[in-house]
């Protein structure tokens, strides 16, 4: 009909796509004219399809849905409704939706196959922000206080955890220790040792044997994904990238950093900048200061950061240094510091 509402379904998730086309189209009064997977898809179906309402999740591949929020508002102002198993109630991601000019949120089942229970309150959603004129985006209330930094491309939080892990002198062992008592199914993991480059395939070959997640050498374009730990390769810095909701590290050479590389501090910089609030920083033993500003960076960026404590470091000089300039949480023993990591990850 001509004074249907029209919407478009913006998900990842082909089932929810599907089922919630499926339960918008029993309801009176609201089309569904298109779906799209991603961003970049949306963006072409908006113009093409003119929509009245969209629902947009925040978690996809290519572009996250609070950045494509942000560019809609800004070119393209229309109702929208945050339907995301990031956002519940009072929840950070939920504040930064609305204030940036979402109409609603609404927090999604965890479990895929029950979003169809969502239609009815859906459809009142819908029905109700169809009649709001959305002329510009409003105002960040929120300018200034942000968890996620100017010149941040952090999401404020995600389901992907990660966790950073630097070490130098004795960090073998102390790697060992800590990544052998991870469970399998632990948040991704990136690890920078300072090592030769002809060592540390047989150094990840050898965690992969010991280890209950799996542990490879990094390649450039790796997925960082849960219950895998990435090896920098030797002579090789490794940096954390985001693209959408996907974690990756990109592998590059460039200049020694604290005449070592790969560098702690290029791994904890990028987890700043990319990861914020969702990635845990661990500084194991080693000489000298690198990972310390990084890891300062990390914690001005939201991240937890933990320290191996000095009776169980080989040389107490990088973690040492780090808690000096104020950028350690936690302070462990390196029997301790696993466990640790995943009390603070499972409290997040």
């Amino acid at each position: 009909m001509a004074n249907d509402i029209k919407v478009l379904v913006v998900d990842d998730s082909a089932i929810v796509r599907k089922v919630f086309s499926e339960q918008l189209s029993k309801e009176t009064g609201i089309v569904v004219v298109g779906t799209a997977p991603d961003p970049y898809v949306a963006r072409d179906k908006i113009i093409k399809l003119k929509p009245d309402v969209i629902t947009l999740d925040i978690e996809m591949p290519r572009m996250d849905g609070i950045t494509f929020l942000k560019k809609l508002m800004k070119f393209y102002p229309l109702p929208v409704i945050i339907v995301s198993s990031l956002t519940g109630k009072g929840s950070k991601l939920a504040l930064e939706a609305l204030s940036l000019g979402a109409l609603e949120v609404i927090s999604k089942p965890s479990a895929a196959y029950s979003v169809g229970d969502m239609g009815v309150q859906l459809a009142e959603k819908i029905r109700a922000v169809a009649k709001i004129n959305v002329k510009s985006a409003p105002k960040d209330k929120y300018t200034g206080q942000s968890q996620v930094n100017i010149g941040s491309k952090a999401l404020s939080a995600t389901t992907n955890k990660i966790i950073a892990i630097g070490a130098s002198t004795g960090g073998t062992e102390a790697i060992k220790k800590v990544l052998t008592m991870m469970p399998q199914n632990s948040p991704g993991i990136v690890v920078v040792q300072h090592m030769p480059a002809q060592f540390t395939t047989s150094f990840a070959e050898r965690l992969n044997e010991l280890c209950k997640m799996e542990v490879k050498e990094a390649k450039d374009g790796d997925s960082v994904v849960n219950g895998q730990v990435l090896i920098a390769p030797g002579n090789y810095h490794m940096l954390l990238r985001r693209s959408g909701a996907r974690y990756y590290v990109q592998i590059k050479q460039g200049p020694l950093v604290h005449y070592q590389r790969p560098a702690a501090d290029v791994l904890f910089k990028s987890a700043a900048k990319y990861a914020g609030a969702n990635v845990l920083g661990i500084i194991l033993t080693g000489m000298g200061k690198d990972g310390a500003a990084g890891l300062l960076a990390m914690k001005k960026a939201g991240a937890v950061n933990i320290a191996q404590d000095e009776n169980s470091c080989v040389v107490f000089g990088m973690p040492k240094e780090a808690i000096e300039i104020g950028a350690i949480d936690h302070v462990k023993d390196i029997n301790s510091i696993a466990q640790t990591a995943i009390n603070i990850i499972t409290a997040q």
